[in-house]
């Protein structure tokens, strides 16, 4: 799954209507360059995939510029890459990444319910690792591999737990809450729009 599609769809859905520029100057201004490795042509190359698949709708206002809004199918999509992305831990680092960033878009309820998927994958994955180094004999050293193995798993159940936690003590603002920016065309309102900088973008 691409993180950047996620992005790309999560941050068209927070606008309601976004133009490319924006869309990539927001997602630059929260790091994901280097977090999830979102460059400008990889945002452009999203936005006229997502059209394509139907996930996105284009329109072209003055002075010639392109602007997006999600659709159904969009929405759809959207909601099944970030649920994806909290639950399950064999996704990459930058898919949790971008998880992690659209997380408001769910309720309280239903993020903890994908986390708590997430937490019983990544401790069974840590109890099958220690037993897999207890029972592993030669060479010996191949047992450090699931040491590795069972240190992240537990490092990301802790996390995981820590989050967990957090979110039932009522921290940030999530869908159905006030002022979450997780609904539909709320950045505007909430003012989390970035400033374009330029006119006649692509």
């Amino acid at each position: 799954m691409s993180a950047t599609r996620l992005l790309v769809l999560g941050v068209v859905r927070g606008h309601g209507l976004a133009h490319g520029y924006l869309v990539g100057t927001d997602l630059l201004s929260w790091g994901a360059g280097e977090w999830a490795n979102v460059k400008w042509g990889s945002i452009y190359h999203a936005l006229k995939q997502l059209t394509r698949d139907g996930c996105l709708a284009d329109r072209t206002t003055p002075p010639g510029r392109t602007e997006y809004e999600i659709t159904a199918k969009g929405e759809t999509e959207y909601r099944r890459l970030l649920r994806d992305a909290l639950r399950r831990p064999e996704t990459r680092p930058d898919t949790l990444a971008a998880g992690l960033a659209l997380l408001p878009s769910l309720t309280r309820d239903d993020a903890l319910a994908l986390l708590g998927e997430r937490l019983a994958a990544l401790e069974t994955r840590r109890d099958t690792a220690r037993d897999q180094a207890d029972a592993w004999r030669d060479p010996p050293h191949v047992r450090e591999l699931y040491g590795l193995w069972e240190h992240t798993a537990a490092g990301g159940a802790d996390w995981t737990r820590g989050l967990m936690g957090r979110l039932r003590g009522g921290a940030y603002p999530m869908a159905g809450d006030p002022n979450s920016p997780g609904e539909p065309g709320s950045w505007a309102k909430l003012k989390l729009e970035q400033p374009t900088g330029r006119e006649g973008e692509r």
